[in-house]
């Protein structure tokens, strides 16, 4: 900064204002320093910048398989949120979120001196994990239905599995099969009773969900069983897109028609969605907006220099529809729902 401050023939204090977007700086004085910066190749040394002002301009993200579109694109939200308020981001990626897992990887992060945490938590392991953040650190957990003594940033689960399950209904079918999550997913959790909730609302029959893992794989192996039922099974609602793809194939594949016989809703909106066969209807996760929410509670933390209050902030999801939904081709179907024992 010194040798920026000679060539340009002003005081290292004028460098700093200038660096630091200080308003009270002539313009053409600006323009001084921004030569000299660019003709000597100046960059700013981090490192000493946060041993100065005790900022290190880093925040830590805690994530979690990162290989599924939920928590990549949470990932996405969070750091393009991050580098709009001008922070660097660390990740430490956990193979499963537990105490030990989240504990070690919080020593990590404080070492680096990260000014707070965000932790990708969709798992109801996560949630007693975060009871051991330390005390007086920035954090926000996203994601899920946490309650505890920690900020928290999801989309409204509940309310996405009622907007798919309502738009079956009012399509005219007598009622909503479910393809669901993992058990220990606060995802699933969620999407599942938002699929009774709006069943149950409507005296509609309730019927036993099957059980996925996120994948198509698992979504293929429940398309086979649902293909199986077709002549009782007229919609179903599955919980992410990816296992809605292996319904839509093995329905195909057992000559079910979508929409006409079996109408499909997925979860997620992936981009991949609207070039399913058919085109998937499905319910739309604003990540930016978690990404966006997430860093203003944490910078909220920093500058207030105060953890002890815990916000909740709940994103609202959209129904996308499209072709893999139609009114039922018979009319509504009246019977009970079938048994799906093997």
């Amino acid at each position: 900064m010194a040798d920026v401050a000679r060539a340009a023939g002003v005081s290292h204090q004028t460098v700093s204002r200038v660096l630091n977007g200080h308003p009270n700086v002539r313009p053409a004085t600006r323009a001084k320093v921004l030569a000299a910066i660019e003709r000597l190749g100046y960059r700013r040394n981090q490192v000493a910048r946060a041993l100065a002002t005790r900022d290190s301009r880093t925040l830590g993200v805690i994530s979690f398989d990162t290989t599924l579109y939920g928590p990549a694109s949470t990932l996405h939200g969070i750091e393009r949120a991050a580098r709009a308020a001008g922070y660097f981001v660390s990740i430490v990626s956990l193979r499963t979120i537990d105490r030990d897992g989240v504990r070690e990887a919080i020593d990590h992060l404080a070492e680096q001196g990260v000014a707070g945490v965000v932790v990708v938590a969709p798992q109801r392991s996560a949630a007693s994990a975060l009871e051991d953040l330390p005390p007086g650190m920035p954090a926000v957990a996203v994601e899920g239905a946490h309650t505890g003594p920690v900020s928290t940033v999801c989309v409204d689960q509940v309310a996405g599995a009622r907007l798919a399950t309502e738009h079956l209904l009012a399509l005219g079918h007598e009622t909503v099969w479910h393809v669901s999550g993992p058990p220990d997913w606060l995802e699933a959790e969620g999407r599942v009773a938002g699929w009774r909730a709006a069943l149950e609302a409507a005296g509609r029959p309730v019927p036993e969900p099957l059980e996925g893992d996120w994948s198509p794989r698992s979504g293929y192996a429940a398309g086979r069983r649902l293909a199986a039922l077709a002549g009782e099974v007229g919609a179903v609602f599955v919980a992410n897109d990816q296992m809605a793809l292996g319904v839509l194939r093995a329905l195909a594949e057992a000559g079910v028609r979508v929409p006409e016989e079996m109408s499909v809703v997925g979860f997620d909106d992936v981009p991949e969605s609207e070039f399913f066969s058919p085109p998937l209807t499905t319910v739309r996760q604003d990540f930016g907006a978690v990404g966006r929410h997430s860093l203003d509670v944490l910078m909220r933390q920093i500058a207030e220099r105060d953890t002890t209050r815990h916000e909740r902030i709940v994103v609202p999801p959209a129904l996308v529809p499209r072709a893999s939904t139609a009114p039922p081709a018979g009319g509504p179907h009246t019977g009970p729902p079938a048994s799906l024992e093997t």
